[in-house]
């Protein structure tokens, strides 16, 4: 049994650490996970740009603001991430916004993926570890919702349609982006006013 508790308070780190440990290891010329290859802390650089990015221009939406209002209790929010990941530099800091627009109902950690495989491996998407995956616990660190992730359902199938004719990286990373990128976040904010309108 996974003690989802134990993992949010010793070893999950808030944002502002994932940032900083993010940025001190690529000072260091390595990035999260075991993988220091070129490319992987190519693909980091990139995401530590996304990310500023994703923060500077983001407004929650007025749905999910008074989704957010709505919400009764406390609730702890746990994402599986990795500083390569292009994803997760796209989505986790919306979810550090939601977060921050409620800190009296949310609190948010970041645990890393190849760190804590157990985790992951207790939800997979399709077989394959996939990031970032959001967890919702209540205060007892009890899952109180099915996991959300690693991308929003639209630009999932779309991955999946991408891969069957072919495509493959540095291409896949484009058009994700891409996608992301003319999104500007609508889509995933509108998947993540779903999920927390269910807390009610």
């Amino acid at each position: 049994m996974l003690n989802y508790s134990n993992i949010f308070d010793k070893e999950a780190l808030d944002y502002p650490s994932y940032r900083k440990l993010v940025d001190e290891l690529l000072a260091k010329g390595e990035t999260t996970g075991p993988d220091n290859s070129e490319a992987m802390l190519h693909y980091t650089k990139m995401n530590v740009q996304r990310m500023n990015r994703v923060e500077k221009t983001t407004a929650l939406t007025a749905d999910l603001l008074a989704t957010i209002a709505n919400v009764k209790g406390k609730y702890r929010l746990l994402v599986i991430t990795e500083g390569w990941c292009g994803d997760a530099a796209q989505i986790v800091p919306v979810i550090y916004k939601i977060v921050s627009a409620a800190p009296e109902k949310f609190e948010l950690k970041l645990t890393l993926r190849d760190k804590n495989l157990p985790l992951i491996d207790a939800h997979l998407t399709n077989g394959g570890r996939a990031i970032p995956v959001l967890l919702i616990l209540d205060e007892a660190g009890n899952l109180v919702l099915p996991k959300w992730g690693p991308r929003p359902a639209v630009l999932q199938n779309l991955m999946g349609e991408w891969k069957i004719a072919g495509t493959v990286m540095p291409e896949l990373a484009e058009k994700l982006h891409g996608w992301y990128a003319k999104d500007k976040t609508v889509t995933t904010q509108q998947e993540l006013n779903e999920l927390l309108s269910q807390l009610h």
